[in-house]
């Protein structure tokens, strides 16, 4: 009995330790979406960020700079997908933003070496591409199925759906607190709880998957990559905190290649925000969208060991050394903002269904 409560104090422990990586960026997301909600009109991004080639290009050209990790984005692209965007440029969103961004790439050149800062975005904004027209392909089987309630109609003006002029527009500080009340009522009420289920999930792997398990398997390639996707896909990681971790892997000897898939899977992928993404692409879009970066992943880190020999770099001696850098105050009160919202948002979900 005292080994099974062990365990599971260690199991709370660990989701707490990943909502306290996460709850900062969740809420910088959620104030995005808001942002996003107020200020971008919905024609514009049903314009560009619909269906097509070319919106998901698009839409993985936005990502590679912004910040947000894989918990973070989801807001802000569940924000996008109710203001028109396609399923495809969602994913591309979804892929290219928590795999890369300003931060992480000065990171990476602080902590590995330019030549993988430069393959890192590159590599991120591809496998966005490829993972967008493999989703739009999923998207088509099941749009049929869907039923159309996301919002009003398409040609209503305003949100009864009958079709009369809008009334006088609103002011930015009427803007600003209509897509703020969206993005921390409504969208909070449909992420927030998946999320939380996520984020107890991951805590859960990270206690059963220790570091020693991957060191063994440091002497194969191959074998190493497959590891690291074995691990990363499901661990609660962003693009900046998972360049630490790799440059102390790579002090131990692990390849460029194994590097970059833990580079590309970790932050793309993780049990914490699955459910969510299932929600947002659907169940078959949700499978391609892992077998796709898996498949990249791959790719490009045997692309990588090969582009490193071509050099005539060392593939086992390639980084600088560095720290990782904890969380604190700001981290505590974000983690515990973040759950009094998505308490707040259910019961006011609740309230609302009780009410009619």
């Amino acid at each position: 009995m005292p080994e099974l409560t062990k365990v599971l104090i260690d199991i709370v422990t660990a989701s707490w330790s990943v909502l306290l990586d996460a709850a900062p960026w969740v809420l910088f997301g959620f104030l995005v979406a808001g942002l996003v909600k107020a200020f971008v009109p919905e024609k514009l991004v049903a314009a560009h960020l619909g269906r097509g080639f070319s919106s998901i290009v698009k839409a993985s050209a936005i990502g590679v700079p912004i910040p947000l990790c894989s918990c973070g984005v989801i807001p802000a692209a569940a924000g996008l997908k109710k203001q028109g965007a396609g399923k495809g440029a969602v994913s591309s969103f979804l892929v290219s933003t928590p795999e890369t961004g300003i931060d992480s790439i000065a990171i990476s050149y602080a902590l590995l070496d330019p030549l993988m800062t430069l393959i890192r975005p590159v590599a991120a904004f591809a496998t966005a591409i490829a993972t967008g027209i493999a989703v739009t392909f999923t998207e088509k089987a099941e749009s049929a199925a869907e039923p159309l309630s996301d919002g009003a109609p398409p040609d209503s003006c305003c949100s009864c759906g009958c079709g009369h002029k809008s009334v006088e527009k609103p002011g930015v500080l009427q803007k600003i607190r209509s897509g703020l009340s969206f993005a921390f009522g409504e969208l909070l009420g449909d992420v927030g709880v998946w999320l939380l289920v996520g984020v107890l999930i991951a805590g859960f792997i990270s206690v059963f998957v220790s570091g020693q398990f991957v060191e063994r398997y440091l002497s194969n390639d191959l074998l190493t990559m497959i590891m690291m996707l074995a691990i990363s896909v499901p661990m609660y990681v962003c693009a900046t905190s998972s360049t630490p971790i790799v440059a102390a892997l790579a002090l131990k000897g692990i390849s460029p290649g194994a590097a970059l898939v833990f580079l590309l899977a970790g932050p793309a992928t993780n049990a914490a925000s699955l459910p969510v993404i299932s929600k947002l692409l659907g169940k078959k879009g949700t499978v391609a969208y892992l077998v796709v970066i898996v498949l990249m992943s791959l790719l490009f880190g045997i692309l990588v060991n090969y582009l490193y020999a071509w050099f005539g770099l060392d593939t086992k001696n390639w980084v600088s050394h560095g720290t990782r850098e904890e969380g604190g105050a700001v981290a505590i009160v974000s983690a515990m903002a973040l759950i009094v919202l998505i308490m707040r948002a259910r019961f006011e979900a609740w309230r609302s269904v009780r009410e009619h």
